[in-house]
């Protein structure tokens, strides 16, 4: 097959000339939050779903774990895709495609009556969800074109994120206690109505300027190599020396290196060199993958310390989060003014300082350690997260050339996502190593047989402080539960360190690498 015959022609896609009524740009906004509260509760409330879904279909852990990558691993996979489909055919149709699936594949989440029809329609979701991610960025990006309501713009986009992310925990889990698992799918279809109508009446397509091809092959590679890598990110951390994990790392390098080898032979590749060259974009991209390691990992084990040490119900351990999640909505609207004024290097240094701060200090927590000790330190979080996250997603789109928001948001998307997917992967690895030394070392010391020992540790990491584990009788249900409480602490702790490491990685480089002042390369004097 020639060239010719694997690529297809299309025109550059550029915002339209006159500006839009105000009316239709609080229109697009409100519909591009919307779909991003979407995406982001689907990804979060499906974990507060898992138990009741696993009893209600009886399945096994692997059926409910294929639950979860069903949804993550079209997401992560098709962003690069999506972005460049929005590029090329026009943002405002592939978005509304993106919607419709959604919309549609949340309700047949909702009426399934099998696991494997569910997991079928989470395939969809996450299809539609991988168009909604970076396309809602670009259209807020290409209907706010004056830098400072960019700016503000994007902090609100940004807030909704965040807002949508501890809503998940929140919120979803008052909808499953409540009614049930499938509400979670059923309340995002009039959320799918309401933005397909604000998207289709308030945003004009953009329109063509010029020639350009859409590089099939090399899409498909983007999709096969992310996909790997994803993969190996859910699944690999569960034992990284078996003979699974080793191979999927080689097919993983080995797709990335016939990508970026396919990229750089390419007339027209994917990724535009300008963007490969452009340090301040992949010096926030870093940034952003960084910090939201550290949240993914920090919202699992927090989130684990509330329900299987101070005893809090899912429901209640998601309303726990809400302060902070104030914190992150008011700093998020803030930022835009604090960039104004002191530029986005200050904003994203300070926030990364605060939150630096914040998980040092919540290296203190101990067994007895009550919610109200650490609330304060949860909002100090919150501010400093709402003071890095929208700077960080409006620097991205602003460094670089209009023509390129389109994969740039795509890029910035897929570094949002891995860093979530690590974080959970790697502290949770991490987390779990921790708990169970610090156990087998206090069972050692009570002089138990080596089987029994192995067999406590290993129902202590599924059931964790619950009493269905049967214990011999030299040990004292008091004495275990303690112990694997400390155990819990000890691994907590290493994450938070690991975390805290993240942050400082992010904070330095952003301190070497980004300047006061970020100004599209195709508007800079």
């Amino acid at each position: 097959m020639t060239q010719t015959d694997t690529r297809l022609t299309a025109r550059v896609l550029v915002p339209p000339t006159q500006p839009e009524p105000k009316s239709l740009k609080a229109m697009v906004l409100a519909a591009m939050c919307l779909a991003l509260f979407m995406t982001n509760f689907d990804g979060t409330s499906g974990d507060v779903a898992l138990p009741q879904i696993q009893r209600h279909f009886g399945s096994n852990m692997l059926g409910v774990q294929w639950f979860l990558n069903a949804y993550h691993l079209p997401v992560a996979s098709l962003l690069l895709a999506t972005g460049k489909f929005g590029d090329f055919y026009g943002r405002k149709k592939i978005f509304l495609w993106g919607v419709g699936l959604f919309t549609a594949a949340s309700m047949l989440c909702g009426l399934a009556p099998s696991l494997p029809l569910l997991i079928a329609s989470r395939i969809i979701q996450g299809i539609g969800g991988a168009a909604l991610i970076p396309l809602s960025l670009t259209i807020v990006t290409a209907t706010f074109t004056e830098e400072k309501s960019r700016t503000k713009a994007i902090g609100i986009w940004s807030a909704v994120s965040a807002l949508a992310l501890v809503a998940g925990a929140g919120l979803g889990g008052i909808l499953v206690d409540f009614f049930s698992w499938r509400s979670i799918f059923f309340i995002n279809v009039p959320l799918g109505v309401v933005t397909f109508a604000l998207t289709a009446h308030g945003f004009r397509e953009t329109r063509p300027l010029a020639n350009k091809s859409l590089n099939a092959p090399n899409i498909l590679l983007s999709i096969a190599s992310i996909a790997f890598l994803t993969y190996l990110l859910t699944q690999g951390g569960a034992n990284l020396a078996s003979a699974q994990t080793l191979m999927m790392l080689v097919i993983t390098l080995l797709s990335f290196g016939l990508f970026a080898l396919a990229e750089q032979r390419s007339n027209e590749p994917i990724i535009p060199a300008t963007l490969v060259r452009n340090r301040t974009f992949l010096v926030i991209c870093l940034t952003q993958l960084l910090v939201f390691f550290m949240s993914g990992g920090l919202f699992f084990i927090l989130s684990l310390f509330l329900q299987h040490i101070q005893g809090y119900s899912a429901a209640l351990t998601g309303l726990c989060f809400l302060p902070m999640n104030g914190a992150i909505i008011a700093a998020s609207f803030a930022s835009g003014w604090v960039v104004a004024r002191t530029g986005w290097r200050f904003s994203i240094l300070t926030g990364l300082t605060m939150l630096s701060v914040a998980i040092l200090t919540l290296t203190r927590i101990s067994t007895d350690t009550a919610y109200t000790d650490i609330l304060w330190t949860l909002v100090l979080a919150g501010l400093g997260g709402g003071l890095v996250i929208p700077p960080l997603a409006a620097g991205a789109m602003n460094s670089v050339y209009a023509a390129h928001e389109g994969i740039a948001s795509a890029v910035s998307s897929i570094s949002i996502q891995l860093g979530g997917i690590l974080g959970i992967g790697l502290q949770g690895g991490i987390f779990s190593h921790w708990l169970m030394t610090d156990l087998d070392r206090t069972l050692t010391g009570l002089a138990l047989p080596a089987q029994v020992q192995h067999e406590l540790v290993a129902g202590a990491m599924q059931h964790f402080t619950e009493a269905a584990i049967a214990l011999p009788h030299a040990l004292s249900p008091q004495v275990f539960e303690a112990a694997i409480r400390q155990g819990f602490i000890s691994g907590l702790h290493a994450t938070l360190f690991v975390a805290l490491g993240a942050l400082l990685m992010g904070l330095g480089a952003i301190a070497c690498f980004v300047p006061p002042k970020i100004t599209p390369p195709d508007r800079a004097s």
